[in-house]
């Protein structure tokens, strides 16, 4: 089987052919970190954990570079740091923290690299130095700009024409620009501004634009040109299409990124999440609704990663109750089942390998867990749940014991102390308190159930 995937740059789907089968090279860009990352965000990283995992299982973990970036300057930045009357390290120290804490609750692998821009100042001087030299970035009014015109193919990864792309968005048209179009290399420092926010360079103190930030720390970690860059939709343009024409332009021969893998857009009850809406949403806010990080991550799989997903409260609730499902099923066989690479499944990894499908994917998963319910012998039974878990942990689900899921919530203490109080009621005749009991019980989500011997066994309704 081989990983195919859908090329942004070319629009179509295609075999993915390493450049060097020994060293698979992926960037893909990471937060600004000026606050709490919200569920869109969150799709990216998670989108990108599964391709990294795939490439991780086709050429194994030695040989796959996992590049993620952190830019930790920028004008929201700054105006933040502002706000809050901290620094501007106070703020990017403690936002870098909570993306980390937020993505390790969706069960995401850190990437081999973290570069953070303000480590790389001088990587991006060297680029704006030879774009300078080469005469497609020009200095006017103490900034540093690119000349989108004389980028080759410009508008390729768009897939619009010259003037359809300028056309569709609103441009800056700052004095000195010779286009309309250009964008900016490197601009002035602000007088008011933190002095952390400002870096000598030969044209004067300042900071780096936001697009050459990409291409430097590119350069530094993957060189020329490496196999796939990914990110959001929502960066096609300007972002990933200024990026492939500095880096072209900066250095001859360079293809920059191979194979461009785009996901698509996150909704919330079908609207496009804005603060002004009241819709927007942290992965802060899923862990303060108590909505686990298996649950959170199963819903940002559930779709496929180039289509919309939308948020809701019901997309959640089937995401719950789906995985619930799984663990259900594999509750009275847990102990024998068998998790290892071996039992994942061809037409699982079939399905990932049709450029990541894990809608398909996931149904697989369901269809282990349905045959175990049907199934009339442990043997059976143990095999499809060796699949189930296997499978469902290559894609980081499932990684708590069953008895972890369903009762780490629940005090047993109390559960066992209300069950005593009721045998109890029920050895005194009081009907009414024994009732009153099972139904606190129910109402706490505890079933009970009374045993031919006497007993009572009680468990987590799903």
């Amino acid at each position: 089987m081989k990983l195919s995937l859908f090329n942004s740059l070319t629009r179509k789907r295609e075999t993915f052919i390493p450049i060097d089968d020994n060293l698979v090279k992926m960037y893909v860009c990471g937060p600004t970190v000026y606050d709490h990352p919200h569920i869109g965000n969150a799709r990216s990283v998670v989108v990108y954990d599964i391709l990294y995992r795939i490439l991780i299982k086709l050429f194994g973990k030695n040989h796959v570079i996992y590049v993620r970036n952190i830019t930790d300057i920028d004008d929201k930045i700054i105006d933040k740091a502002i706000q809050d009357e901290i620094t501007i390290a106070e703020l990017t120290k403690k936002t870098t923290e909570y993306f980390h804490q937020d993505m390790d609750y969706l069960a995401c692998l850190r990437p081999n690299f973290e570069p953070r821009a303000t480590d790389h100042v001088q990587d991006m001087i060297n680029i704006i130095d030879l774009l300078l030299a080469k005469e497609v970035a020009y200095k006017s009014a103490d900034h540093v700009y690119f000349d989108v015109t004389k980028a080759t193919d410009y508008a390729k990864l768009s897939g619009q024409s010259f003037d359809e792309l300028f056309n569709s968005v609103r441009i800056d048209s700052s004095e000195g620009k010779k286009n309309p179009g250009d964008f900016v290399l490197w601009k002035p420092a602000k007088v008011e501004e933190d002095v952390s926010a400002k870096f000598d360079s030969p044209y004067g103190v300042g900071r780096p634009g936001w697009h050459i930030e990409c291409s430097a720390m590119s350069h530094k970690f993957l060189g020329e040109t490496f196999d796939i860059h990914g990110g959001g939709v929502d960066l096609v343009f300007p972002h990933h299409t200024n990026e492939i024409a500095q880096s072209r332009s900066a250095f001859s021969g360079s293809e920059y990124a191979k194979t461009w893998v785009h996901n698509g857009f996150l909704t919330v009850n079908h609207e496009k999440m804005s603060k002004s809406l009241g819709n927007f949403t942290t992965v802060k806010d899923l862990i303060n609704k108590g909505i686990r990080g298996d649950v959170a991550r199963l819903f940002l799989l559930g779709n496929h990663y180039r289509k919309p997903l939308d948020y809701n409260d019901k997309a959640i609730n089937d995401a719950n109750q789906m995985i619930t499902y799984w663990y259900r099923a594999i509750e009275p066989i847990e102990a024998k089942t068998k998790c290892n690479e071996s039992q994942i499944s061809g037409e699982f990894m079939g399905a990932l390998f049709e450029d990541m499908n894990t809608h398909k994917a996931i149904k697989i998963i369901n269809d282990y867990a349905k045959e175990i319910y049907l199934s009339k012998t442990d043997d059976i039974k143990i095999e499809y749940a060796s699949k189930l878990l296997s499978c469902a942990r290559f894609i980081g689900l499932m990684n708590a014991s069953c008895k972890e899921w369903f009762y780490s919530h629940v005090d047993s203490d109390k559960v066992e102390k209300l069950i005593k109080e009721r045998k109890l009621a029920k050895e005194a005749k009081n009907w009414p308190l024994a009732d009153s009991i099972r139904n606190k019980l129910l109402n706490s989500d505890i079933v009970i159930e009374d045993k031919a011997d006497g007993s009572t066994a009680w468990k987590k309704k799903t």
